[in-house]
């Protein structure tokens, strides 16, 4: 397993877990990043930070340190 902060570019992983506070799991559980949603790095700013990411059709912003705690599993079918 490796984290998405470790994802490159464009290609599409599938969400095992998320680590981290219990208000960052809940902020992100509420927004849809859940275990077994597929979820893609669209860009990456020019400094490497924050990483704007696809799920279930909607795009945002998260930082590097942030998804460094979401456990991904390679492609996602």
């Amino acid at each position: 397993m490796a984290s998405l902060a470790e994802i490159p570019t464009g290609r599409a992983v599938t969400v095992v877990g998320v680590d981290g506070s219990r208000a960052f799991r809940r902020r992100l559980l509420e927004m849809g990043l859940v275990p077994g949603v597929t979820v893609r790095i669209v860009t990456v700013a020019p400094l490497g930070d924050p990483l704007q990411v696809e799920v279930r059709g909607g795009q945002w912003s998260i930082r590097r340190t942030e998804a460094a705690q979401i456990a991904v599993d390679e492609p996602a079918r």
